[in-house]
């Protein structure tokens, strides 16, 4: 009869604890084991058990059919199937035949496979550990492909002489290996070393990629990670190859207590542009200060204006360097910072952009004693500097002081009409250089007032769907008195959904909206307890006379602005559609912006279309032409293991494209290889139209994943 199991672990633990070393040793923590049957000579100090036998010890596990110890020289002979399990639980043995040490620290085990992290495989026909921490495999295979009986040729595997798993360091060294893709020998080392599947950090070559571009050439990219210390590291990345450019790249990533910083570049040398040398840097950092202040950093540079998007980098218009210190809480913010900027864009002149700044601001809301409501109070500062010394807009520069307070209260009536009323007022000073058009100083206050009324209507059928229609009319008026400023910031306008009750719909303090107005709208909302929402809002503006202030193509000029119609719907995760449109009494189109997602377990399309009419009426918007574009990202799931993705933009007013992409990957348990293609169709005085071509090969089982990649797979048979 087989004995209750508590009684067989603590018989257990007292025929172990029985070997424990005596005298002066220090002694260890007594290890547990469970089995079927349990048999204890006491005169030899020998236990033997059988039947499904657990021993732990430490957080490790062993599992095997039988075993024998032996108390005096504290050694295990243990039958297979033998499987040992590290405390972590990320490295595991199997084995059919083992002789260890009591602690299972040190020993030899027969016919055994090493396995790491669930990912890669290590056979061999005899496994030594010892110290704890070293596994030694002699003629070993090693692999994270899946092996079955019908392909028992892995895709691929290094085998070695010797192989040793160093599980303190989670290294893997081998000794006289080769390299060999479905069985076939392809290189030969005579050392190597890699991370085994559980190390995030090591120093390093990381995974290589080809990149084949008409611009630039032919190259391998080979990243080589070197960690420095716990916080920080350097990745170098040279450009191998052949072609018109030589290229280096570097990352350098450093963590501190209080915040953390990363420096990204490159160095390039080509027969492009007369210029010898190309490149850029980027550094951003961000970090915590006293009393809750941020500190925000951001630098860039960069030599020219096409090199970025030559290279592949990340392509920005406009460069941006910014040093910022910043508090928020619930109730206030406080913000100081200095900004330059470098435009990009082909044909713009830095030296007559504002392209040096100080910003400052400080405000907080609070509730008023008397009145009620939410008020808010700030006072922020600006200026900006051009480098060129012309009289007029292309060497104005300007500072402004501004502060406002703005006070809203919110009142709901019996039968749910929502009433609330606004009101703000504004007030600058201006100090103006450099343009004889504006006196020195320039002064004025703006003040605003409104009244919205909101009448929520909400039912709720009987298959939980609930409706709700809500019109709103909002009167405004507000004036301006004092002098006439320089217009820098509020050249552009947006008009939609998130405005179309705002007080002042500009997006700068230099313009202030005038006059008396009322803003109409009427919003339905339909929300399913299946999943799925759809949401339509529409609107106008009235104005009581045409103040002048807006071009033709904001939509909002006139005596009444466009219509504007934005519509949403989403089914859950699979659907999404958002459309927003301005457009006249005879259906002429001012705007239109269409979103489209569709998710489904295989697949993934998103697509965009955007239409802007020309806006001559204003030039600083830069928008001579109507501006029409289509993009489409898009991705597959063919089959088992393999993906395919596809980008797309295209002018709709030129008709023609812009970009184009494709991409095709395969990822399995033990490799991932994806084949890319791309092509830009844009052309300036610095750039020419390419193609690119890109090859990246990784091996998994070896270091950590990339994110997103975890495939595993089973023989069918």
């Amino acid at each position: 009869m087989r004995p209750p199991a508590r009684h067989i672990v603590a018989a257990a633990l007292i025929a172990l604890a029985l070997a424990l070393p005596a005298g002066g040793q220090e002694p260890t923590a007594p290890a547990t084991l469970i089995a079927d049957q349990i048999r204890f000579e006491r005169a030899s100090q020998v236990i033997r058990a059988e039947g499904s036998v657990e021993i732990l010890h430490q957080g490790a596990r062993l599992r095997a059919a039988a075993l024998i110890y032996d108390g005096a020289r504290d050694q295990l002979q243990i039958t297979g199937p033998i499987v040992l399990t590290d405390a972590s639980g990320r490295t595991m043995i199997f084995a059919d035949y083992a002789e260890l040490s009591g602690d299972l620290r040190e020993g030899v085990l027969r016919s055994a496979r090493l396995v790491l992290d669930r990912q890669l495989q290590i056979a061999a026909n005899a496994i030594e550990r010892s110290e704890g921490r070293y596994t030694q495999l002699q003629s070993a295979v090693a692999s994270s492909c899946e092996i079955c009986a019908d392909n028992p040729v892995p895709l691929w595997e290094i085998r070695a002489a010797r192989v040793i798993h160093d599980q303190q360091e989670r290294q893997i060294y081998f000794d006289n290996a080769s390299f060999r893709l479905m069985g076939v020998p392809l290189v030969w080392l005579p050392r190597l070393r890699m991370p085994d599947p559980t190390l995030e950090r090591a120093t390093g070559f990381l995974t290589p990629s080809l990149r084949a571009n008409d611009a630039t050439g032919t190259h391998l990219q080979i990243p080589y990670f070197t960690t420095l210390g716990a916080h920080a590291d350097l990745t170098l990345t040279p450009w191998i190859g052949i072609g018109a450019s030589e290229t280096v790249e570097l990352r350098y990533r450093h963590a501190f207590r209080a915040g953390s910083i990363q420096i990204d570049g490159a160095l390039s040398r080509d027969d492009l542009i007369d210029e010898d040398f190309r490149g850029y840097l980027a550094v951003l950092g961000r970090f915590d200060l006293v009393r809750d202040y941020k500190l925000d950093l951001a630098l860039n540079g960069v030599t020219d204006r096409g090199y970025l998007t030559t290279y592949g980098f990340r392509d920005t218009d406009l460069q941006e360097n910014t040093l910022r210190i910043s508090r928020a809480d619930r109730d206030s913010y406080a913000a100081l910072g200095a900004a330059g900027y470098a435009s990009l864009r082909e044909g713009d002149n830095n030296d007559t952009l504002p392209t040096r700044l100080l910003a400052a601001e400080v405000t907080r809301r609070f509730t008023p004693a008397i009145l009620g409501g939410i008020a808010t109070v700030g006072v922020d500062a600006l200026s900006y500097y051009r480098m060129s010394d012309r009289n007029g807009p292309l060497g104005r520069d300007i500072a402004r002081l501004s502060g406002f307070v703005d006070w809203r209260r919110d009142t709901v009536f019996p039968g749910g009409l929502l009433m609330a009323f606004d009101g703000a007022l504004y007030g600058d000073v201006y100090a103006t250089q450099q343009d004889s058009a504006f006196d020195s100083t320039q002064t004025r206050l703006a003040p605003f007032l409104g009244l919205e009324l909101r009448y929520p209507l909400v039912r709720h059928d009987t298959a939980g769907v609930t409706h709700l229609i809500e019109p709103v009319l909002q009167v405004t008026w507000s004036d301006v008195a004092g002098d006439a400023v320089p217009i820098e910031d509020s050249t552009v306008v947006e008009f939609d959904e998130a405005n179309l009750f705002a007080l002042d719909r500009f997006p700068g303090q230099d313009q202030r909206e005038t006059g008396l107005r009322a803003n109409l709208g009427l919003g339905y909302t339909r929300t399913d307890p299946l999943g799925w929402s759809l949401g339509v809002m529409g609107g106008v503006v009235l104005r009581k006379a045409d103040m002048g202030q807006f071009t033709p193509g904001s939509g909002l000029d006139g005596v009444r602005s466009d219509y504007l119609l934005a519509t949403h719907f989403s089914a859950a995760e699979r659907w999404r559609v958002v459309n927003r449109a301005l457009f006249s009494s005879g259906l002429d189109f001012t705007s239109n912006e269409l979103s489209l997602g569709w998710r489904q377990s295989t697949h993934l399309i998103e697509t965009t279309y955007t239409w802007l009419v020309a806006d001559p009426a204003d030039p600083a918007k830069g928008r001579p032409l109507d501006i029409g574009e289509w993009a489409l990202a898009a991705e597959y799931e063919i089959g088992t293991g393999w993906q395919a993705r596809a980008n797309w933009r295209y002018d709709t007013v030129a008709a023609t494209p812009t970009r184009a992409g494709l991409a095709l990957g395969y990822a399995n348990e033990c490799i991932d290889v994806e084949f890319s293609a791309e092509r830009r169709y844009t052309a300036s005085a610095t750039l020419e139209p390419a193609t690119e071509f890109g090859l990246t090969v990784a091996l998994n089982g070896f270091g950590a994943q990339r994110s997103g990649r975890s495939h595993t797979r089973s023989c069918l048979r």
